[in-house]
């Protein structure tokens, strides 16, 4: 801790407190005081002249009256900013691409990192800046919002996926225990029902597997979704653990993902295999009446599907 303060105090001593960046070409004062050549020459450019020969102006920070001839150069300060250079900067701090300087702004019209050198460009010199920190906890808000409604989105997922395989496991059992009646019933008819008998256990063993399946494909297509908005979730919750420059990369479409819409529940049974379920559930509650009625007749029971 107490080397990376030495660092920070030493890059701080090398940075114009004109334009906020390294010293480019620094001249010193006689106050005492270090500046970028450019920086000092604007400054006096912008100041009204004193109606003195030699003109003279006043020291941006101290106000001591300074002259042309009082710019110096300062190589013992380009050295060290020559040595602070090539400290590496804090873990995630990107630079700019153009311009090689830390993104300390954001422009908030093209929703993209800047640095002081674009900000003066024409690209963003009409545009509103702000501070990337400021702008970055601003955008984390944004994204912390939707990241609630997305964690009840999948909440809901779970609750839905819950219920449709209980459904799908009490109408099982219910298959379960009419197969039973079924194979006892036709025990005492053996010889008159043994197509039947066959015949109503295949239609039940089909509807068995068609609930199986739309069981599967139900939860599969939960489970996808509960992953797409884990996935979604842990991306944005990393996504707001960035340093700010780094965060606020492609911010936009950041934000594009985190609105993903409503997760309507598919049904687990479609309406026609409950109706296919309740029908043979009907059915089968009848089958020991007609049994009793075919005792006493000869013939083929059909039985529709």
């Amino acid at each position: 801790m107490a080397a990376r303060k030495c660092v920070k105090d030493l890059q701080a001593v090398v940075i114009c407190s004109r334009c906020r960046d390294y010293f480019n070409d620094p001249v010193i004062l006689k106050c005492g005081h270090n500046f970028c050549r450019s920086c000092i020459t604007r400054h006096c450019e912008s100041a009204d002249f004193m109606d003195i020969y030699p003109p003279s102006w006043p020291c941006p920070l101290c106000g001591e009256a300074f002259g042309e001839g009082d710019l110096q150069p300062n190589p013992h300060l380009r050295n060290i900013i020559d040595i602070a250079k090539k400290i590496p900067e804090p873990r995630g701090r990107r630079a700019c691409k153009e311009h090689g300087e830390l993104l300390k702004l954001f422009c908030e019209v093209d929703q993209t990192p800047i640095c002081l050198l674009c900000r003066e460009s024409r690209s963003h010199k009409e545009h509103r800046v702000a501070p990337a920190d400021e702008a970055a906890q601003d955008y984390k808000a944004q994204i912390q919002s939707h990241l609630d409604i997305l964690k009840e989105e999948r909440e809901k997922i779970r609750l839905f996926k819950l219920s449709g395989e209980n459904e799908c496991q009490e109408l099982l059992k219910q298959l379960q225990t009419e197969k039973q009646k079924i194979v006892s019933e036709f025990q005492q008819l053996r010889q008159f029902l043994e197509e039947q008998e066959r015949l109503l256990l295949a239609q039940l063993e089909e509807l068995n597997k068609a609930i199986e399946k739309s069981r599967d494909e139900y939860v599969a297509k939960l489970s996808e979704e509960l992953s797409s908005f884990s996935s979604l979730i842990s991306e944005m919750e990393q996504k707001c653990q960035q340093p700010a420059s780094e965060f606020l990369q492609d911010i936009k479409g950041t934000l594009t993902r985190c609105k993903r819409e409503t997760f309507w529940n598919p049904v687990a049974l479609s309406s026609e295999l409950k109706r296919r379920i309740g029908k043979s559930l009907r059915r089968n509650a009848a089958l020991e009446t007609i049994v009793k009625k075919f005792k006493a007749k000869t013939g083929v029971i059909k039985l529709s599907a």
